[in-house]
């Protein structure tokens, strides 16, 4: 039987959940998997009827990593968009040198802007170094933020008033996207065989429509009409504030800012779509149509224009 592959947040989260879906297409590949949870609950349960070897820590418990990396050749990290990004960084490099871990797949935020466009972003640059200097074969996914997170954002008020409510602007600013399906697909892909690397990091953009375009989209498919309204930084703030951590305002109020400047437009020379899904996994990307097709509830359904 294959050694088995160490994946962090198995569990999964409210949004992206790549951890939970690495191990669902690993094990359906027939590879073993030993899944990393934070806590024993109902989700847990799922991945050990789903097979997989279900190991209790934290990321940021030095004992409970290295525990966890023993005997394992090849890993997955990730690490919630929360406190402690480079020191659980730290820990599992050191823990998957120790274990001469030959393969970590990390989940990481699109690179190579002028300037980072929020302390989060900058942390997961420095995080990359730290894999790099740590010699484990690191591999980094840089993303952009995902298909959910367009969901998590707006569903709620696309559901109740047909409105999309966020400062982006005038409507023209570009957002880089991708759908977490994509993300994991190209790690499990990666993970389960390690001679598929061909590079030490790996640029996932699927689409890179403008605010309008997004709304559009979402009006077509919903078969009726939705507003774009873009509201001030500190009224979405203060709506967010105490529905998500204060980590995560403090990237995504940044982050808002950085899709709506002239520098964020000088960047965009260099970003496009990238054909890296399709090479690495021999499927093409997903697109922000099929992904609001196939959550169309999410948003309200097909309602009938009035």
């Amino acid at each position: 039987m294959p050694e088995p592959i160490l994946v962090t947040g198995a569990s999964g989260g409210s949004q992206g959940s790549t951890g939970r879906r690495i191990t669902a297409l690993l094990l359906e590949k027939g590879i073993p998997v030993r899944a990393f949870v934070h806590t024993i609950d109902a989700r847990s349960d799922a991945l050990r009827e789903l097979g997989a070897e279900v190991v209790q820590g934290d990321l940021l418990d030095r004992d409970s990593v290295r525990a966890s990396l023993k005997g394992i050749k090849r890993a997955y990290f990730t690490y919630s968009v929360t406190d402690g990004l480079l020191e659980a960084t730290t820990i599992f490099a050191m823990a998957a040198r120790q274990a001469e871990t030959e393969l970590v797949v990390n989940n990481s935020q699109l690179q190579g802007a002028r300037k980072a466009p929020s302390f989060r972003n900058m942390q997961h640059g420095l995080a990359d170094r730290i894999f790099d200097w740590a010699e484990v074969g690191a591999v980094h996914l840089h993303a952009p933020p995902y298909y959910e997170n367009v969901r998590a954002l707006v569903s709620k008020s696309v559901s109740e008033q047909s409105t999309v409510l966020l400062p982006w602007g005038d409507g023209s600013a570009t957002l880089p996207l991708v759908g977490a399906e994509d993300v994991s697909r190209v790690a499990a892909t990666l993970l389960a065989d390690s001679a598929t690397a061909s590079t030490s990091q790996y640029d996932l953009i699927a689409a890179t429509p403008t605010v309008m375009e997004i709304v559009d989209t979402l009006s077509a498919v919903l078969q009726r009409p939705v507003r774009y309204v873009g509201i001030r930084d500190e009224q979405w703030a203060e709506a967010m504030r105490g529905h998500i951590n204060p980590h995560a305002l403090d990237h995504l109020s940044h982050l808002w800012r950085y899709f709506r400047s002239s520098e964020r437009r000088r960047d965009d020379e260099a970003r496009h779509v990238t054909d890296t899904i399709r090479t690495v996994t021999g499927c093409r990307a997903q697109t922000l149509e099929e992904f609001f097709r196939a959550n169309a509830a999410e948003f309200g359904g097909f309602r009938a224009q009035s």
